[in-house]
């Protein structure tokens, strides 16, 4: 594997100098997925720089628009009160991912840049609008989350860019959000198949706007405009539901792996969808509905 040279900093400045132009180089917050890597075979960078010490990345503040420094762990994102009453969905991701001590470690920006496409947070991130901070020697520039994945394990981020920062807008009135997903155990899962889902109703409780997000059903996650079309103007009966399913059905891009087949896992992309657009659709009427949604389904879960 050769020499790695190790650096740990504490500003964002010094990780921008040690960073470079990034041609052979790496920010890690835990560095968990770089370890993992590793052991696969996968050849380490020659310079590793370690930013889990710059305080000023775990900022939250979920005043207005939601703004979550880089280092802010899942914890501390599914217990905020601000997080679990305006953007649930996040709450219902942040509370999946991993074990308790992976939670309390694992961080936004890193699950974010690492690009997977069955991480937890991201779908939600894509239905609620976010959208990523990230710094260069240059400056700052502004990236829709959409915009960010090229494929598993690539983002759209420069050579020399650090993410400092998410950003979620604040949601319209009567609006809910929720992510569900399929799992085959409760400890130390990841999606099969993931669904999250915001929904907006107008005054009549019709719904007003929709988006609907698939997580491990493609290279990157993605939209589902069919679902998203088959509840836009109902009041979000069975009917519309059903056609949900569908819908995501149809959108999704799966492959077969040891985990799951391609046609099992379009199967349940729908099932998984139409239960996460229910559980958004309740949440945007004032009901409430358990955070992490997930247990809710899965038999045996006792809830």
């Amino acid at each position: 594997m050769g020499d790695v040279a190790f650096h740990t900093v504490t500003t964002v400045d010094e990780a921008l100098a040690l960073l470079g132009d990034g041609s052979d180089a790496r920010v890690v917050a835990g560095g968990s997925d770089l370890i993992v890597q590793a052991r696969h075979g996968k050849s380490l960078p020659g310079t590793v720089i370690a930013i889990h010490r710059i305080d000023a990345l775990r900022s939250l503040t979920s005043s207005g628009d939601l703004v979550v420094g880089a280092l802010t762990s899942h914890a501390t994102l599914c217990a905020d009160a601000g997080v679990r009453s305006n953007w649930t969905a996040i709450a219902d991701a942040s509370a999946l991912v991993g074990s308790h001590a992976t939670r309390n470690v694992g961080t936004l920006g890193g699950n974010v840049m690492n690009a997977s496409p069955a991480m937890e947070t991201g779908g939600p991130l894509i239905v609620l609008g976010a959208s990523v901070t990230l710094r260069s020697a240059a400056g700052d520039r502004e990236v829709a989350i959409e915009e960010l994945w090229t494929g598993p394990g690539k983002t759209s981020a420069k050579p020399g860019e650090i993410c400092v920062a998410v950003t979620v807008p604040a949601q319209p009135a009567l609006t809910g959000s929720a992510y569900v997903r399929l799992e085959y155990r409760r400890a130390m899962e990841i999606a099969i198949v993931g669904a999250s889902a915001c929904i907006t109703l107008d005054d009549d409780g019709n719904v007003a706007a929709a988006k609907v997000a698939l997580t491990a059903l493609a290279p990157t996650i993605i939209r589902s405009p069919a679902a998203e079309a088959a509840i836009i103007g109902t009041d979000g009966n069975d009917e519309a539901l059903k056609a949900v399913t569908a819908g995501a059905s149809a959108d999704a891009k799966p492959i077969s792996d040891l985990r799951a087949n391609e046609d099992y896992r379009r199967a349940m992309a729908g099932v998984i969808a139409k239960r996460a657009v229910a559980v958004a659709a309740q949440r945007a009427r004032g009901e409430e509905f358990p955070i992490p949604a997930t247990p809710v389904f899965m038999k045996g879960s006792g809830q």
